[in-house]
């Protein structure tokens, strides 16, 4: 019964976020698939072709990789990604396009990427239409309501591990993105009925920056030891605050994972600072969160410096550890800790 009842509800929840589009007055949004740590912090490139507009971003990165719980070995490896994106604008004013990210990677398989396999491409692809009412997209959007409401991320190779619900999408879905003034309305349904909502405000007062975000998501969680699957409900609040040249921000999140063998309570707080001189740029962040009673921590320190535009060397610290066990089920097994150096030019 639950498999034929969640898709009916999450087909409704997008439908009354779309209602809602229909009667606010919105603007159309920009489409990013790059849903990795590693994005270009440059404007994209862009050219027409006749009636469409040809943009295109993406960055080459060449980590070294220190693991310091493998004996100390360097490792060095090669990133390299970008985005294009193609659109042109209809009679009645939509904006109609599609946008294609790709990445290429090399071992170490950082806690950056996430990885672990050598010469491994991945892909995401969506096609959109935009206009004052928002955006509607289809595709590989699994992490259009992610980017949107999560916390600013550390700079340079910097990566805190766990700053996320456990449970995740099927790579094909839907999604509505929406502004209304100084808020911003996001959704995301998978082809399995998981859905993930997101709202997200943002605004000056004076000489300071604020920015509130709020998230509830249905997904699922299958544990480390892969024997157990978990359905994951699981709600977040993020605060960022921006003076001069400090951004602080903190997150908190709770989970609950159920499945037929056993059940679990998460919460976790996350928090973090970055601060900006001239051509430097630090952050500092940690996490700290229990999974009924077991403990997961995280920490990350990330330095970029700018050398010439779109040239950066970067430097990460970070770590990770969580052991978890819930009924003799193995939910999370994590233990990382690793230093990244690279040279990155971002496009």
């Amino acid at each position: 019964m639950k498999k034929t009842k969640r898709p009916t509800l999450s087909r409704i929840l997008l439908c009354s976020v779309c209602a809602a589009a229909l009667t606010t007055p919105a603007f159309a949004q920009g489409v990013n698939l790059n849903y990795d740590a590693l994005s270009s912090i440059e404007e994209p490139l862009a050219f027409e072709v006749e009636d469409v507009t040809i943009s295109l971003n993406g960055l080459l990165d060449m980590p070294l990789a220190l693991d310091f719980d493998d004996e100390g070995d360097f490792d060095v490896g090669f990133v390299g990604n970008f985005q294009v994106t193609a659109e042109t604008q209809l009679r009645n004013r939509w904006t109609v396009g599609v946008a294609y990210f790709g990445q290429y990677e090399t071992d170490p398989g950082t806690l950056l990427t996430l990885s672990g396999e050598s010469d491994h491409y991945s892909d995401n692809i969506a096609g959109f239409v935009g206009g004052v009412w928002g955006t509607v997209l289809g595709g590989n959007v699994n992490g259009v309501v992610r980017e949107n409401t999560r916390r600013t991320r550390g700079t340079g190779n910097a990566f805190l591990a766990f700053d996320n619900t456990y449970g995740g999408f099927d790579d094909l879905g839907g999604a509505y993105i929406g502004r209304y003034g100084p808020a911003e309305l996001s959704a995301v349904v998978d082809e399995q009925g998981n859905f993930d909502l997101g709202a997200m405000w943002s605004r000056p007062i004076g000489n300071k920056d604020y920015r509130f975000t709020a998230r509830f998501t249905h997904s699922e969680f299958t544990s480390s030891d892969g024997t157990t699957r978990f359905d994951s409900n699981a709600g977040g609040l993020v605060g960022e605050f921006i003076y001069g040249s400090y951004l602080f921000d903190v997150g908190f999140g709770f989970e609950d994972l159920s499945s037929a063998a056993v059940d679990a309570e998460r919460w976790f707080a996350s928090s973090g600072v970055q601060w900006k001189k001239g051509a430097l740029t630090l952050s500092l962040e940690g996490h700290y969160g229990e999974v009924d009673g077991d403990d997961e921590v995280a920490a990350a320190f990330g330095a970029r410096y700018d050398i010439a535009r779109g040239l950066s060397l970067n430097l990460g610290v970070n770590y990770a550890e969580a052991m978890v066990d819930v009924g003799g089920v193995t939910v999370v097994d994590t233990e990382e800790a690793q230093a990244v150096l690279s040279l990155r030019y971002s496009f």
